[in-house]
């Protein structure tokens, strides 16, 4: 392992915490993420200076650390940079994506983190989309109106939509981010609770989810 990997791992255990990854977790990132190594195949950079450029601050952090220590990162992580015109103009081009500076400021340093694993594709206009269907879905439970056919089918199209760009998520994630996901809480649990095809039974709690991390 080179002096930067330790580095690069170090600083994702300061963000993330120290969490064992199970074999579930290394077969889900093995088949939604790709290795550092196979990232830089056929690319002009080394490993080590995207690892150099994570740790500046111009790239994100890999989104998990395999339980053999292989940095994992999305297949898609050097196309925003591709698209700015160079890792060196990414920043600038990822803030212009945001009229308001403390958002973009905000948006990126999440994306630095690489904590952004809940989306399939982690560019600018994802995120945006999903911060806009995590907005509406938390007002309709908000005002819930489970007796409306209507309101249940427009929820579900907001969920399903939500669905289409985020992954699944893996128990790990549950773990470092102190508990449920976006996924459970605005997918899976609005589905089980307001199903389109069974009249809707009131259960206890709040319909409003938390704050969640991604």
């Amino acid at each position: 392992m080179s002096d930067l990997a330790r580095r690069v791992a170090a600083r994702y255990v300061e963000i993330n915490g120290e969490h064992p990854m199970t074999p579930a977790d290394d077969a889900y990132v093995e088949r939604h993420f790709v290795t550092l190594d196979e990232l830089c195949v056929g690319r002009d950079q080394t490993p080590d200076q995207i690892r150099a450029h994570m740790l500046a601050g111009r790239l994100p952090l890999p989104g998990y650390l395999r339980s053999d220590g292989a940095e994992m990162v999305p297949a898609d992580l050097l196309e925003l940079a591709d698209r700015a015109g160079g890792i060196e103009r990414l920043p600038a081009w990822f803030h212009s994506q945001w009229a308001d500076r403390a958002k973009a400021a905000a948006e990126w340093r999440s994306y630095l983190s690489g904590q952004y694993v809940c989306l399939r594709s982690v560019r600018p206009d994802t995120i945006i989309r999903k911060d806009r269907l995590t907005s509406a879905i938390t007002e309709a439970l908000a005002d819930p109106k489970p007796e409306s056919m209507l309101w249940r089918a427009r929820l579900h199209i907001l969920v399903d939509e939500l669905e289409s760009v985020e992954l699944p998520f893996t128990g790990y994630d549950r773990l470092r981010f102190g508990g449920p996901t976006s996924r459970d809480t605005l997918i899976d649990s609005v589905r089980d609770r307001y199903p389109l095809d069974n009249p809707w039974t009131s259960r206890s709690g709040s319909d409003v989810p938390a704050d969640l991390a991604c």
